[in-house]
């Protein structure tokens, strides 16, 4: 009797630690598969100006297997105007892990651009439009945005440090021109703008004898003072009204604000930051 019981408890005690074991090791497993083993999508630096959105994207594409081929943005802006936005635009399908540069077109600026951006949320999902696999992500308007414009690692440089392979079957992407203020990286500085009041452009702009190439093929034109000039909402900091003309535009963490005493005797240059602006919130009047 006394035999049979402790035997009985033994192998109780066997299959507790059995089954806790188990258990422990299941958790283990779902742990490693949140941290490591979650799709993740990384928004990444363009390499070319306009419209471009660029990301990596990474899942267990043995585990859940798609034919990714577009990408989408939806801005929910309840307090904010427009209220909401969707971009959708197609890539080159991918059957692995990856990472590309996509023209979105105007819509993303519109979107960027949102009155009350900061109180909306951004939507961001990866889809195959042949296998219905939506992979979805979520995140406030400030981190976006900033996600965005802090990107340091381009395309070519997270495919080598995640050592992704490069699909033979993927056609090579297409450079189409567009017409924009913003101009490749200047080593060290960031995007710059393409224009004649860029120092880091002056000679790509300058005729024979010296000349600008606006006043080479025809009159100069007169400048004129300005009365006030002003920012309306929905400044996204791109830094492209600063550049143009530091000593009356200042770029903060959020917006843009006119400097205090700023001169406004140069029209000309304030017209050309205002003109620059991607999503036209510089306003002025002229003097007079």
């Amino acid at each position: 009797m006394t035999t049979s019981l402790i035997a009985m408890g033994v192998a109780t005690f066997i299959v507790i630690n059995l089954v806790v074991g188990l258990a422990a090791l299941s958790l283990l497993f779902g742990t490693f598969e949140t941290l490591f083993g979650k799709p993740k999508i990384t928004l990444l630096r363009s390499s070319k100006s306009g419209n471009i959105f660029a990301f990596g994207f990474k899942w267990n594409s043995a585990k859940e297997p798609a034919s990714l081929d577009t990408i989408r943005l939806r801005l929910f802006n309840p307090f904010g105007n427009p209220t909401q936005v969707e971009v959708s635009k197609p890539f080159d399908s991918k059957n692995s892990s990856f990472a590309t540069e996509v023209d979105m077109g105007p819509g993303f600026i519109e979107l960027l651009g949102a009155q009350g951006f900061d109180s909306a949320t951004i939507q961001i999902e990866v889809c195959s439009s042949k296998d219905g696999v939506v992979f979805q992500f979520e995140m406030r308007g400030p981190k976006f945005k900033k996600l965005v414009f802090d990107a340091n690692q381009t395309v070519a440089e997270f495919v080598a440090s995640k050592k992704l392979d490069v699909q033979k079957n993927s056609k090579p992407p297409i450079d189409i021109p567009i017409r924009s203020f913003i101009a490749d990286t200047v080593p060290g500085r960031g995007p710059q703008l393409k224009i004649s009041t860029n120092p880091n452009f002056a000679g790509e702009f300058s005729a024979a004898g010296g000349a600008s190439a606006a006043t080479a093929s025809g009159p100069a034109v007169a400048n004129f003072p300005v009365a006030k000039v002003w920012i309306e909402p929905g400044c996204i900091v791109c830094n492209a009204c600063e550049d143009i003309y530091k000593d009356v535009f200042e770029v903060l963490a959020d917006t843009c604000i006119i400097r205090p005493n700023a001169p406004l005797d140069d029209g000309i240059r304030i017209q050309e930051a205002a003109e620059a602006c991607p999503v036209e919130v510089i306003k002025f009047t002229k003097a007079g």
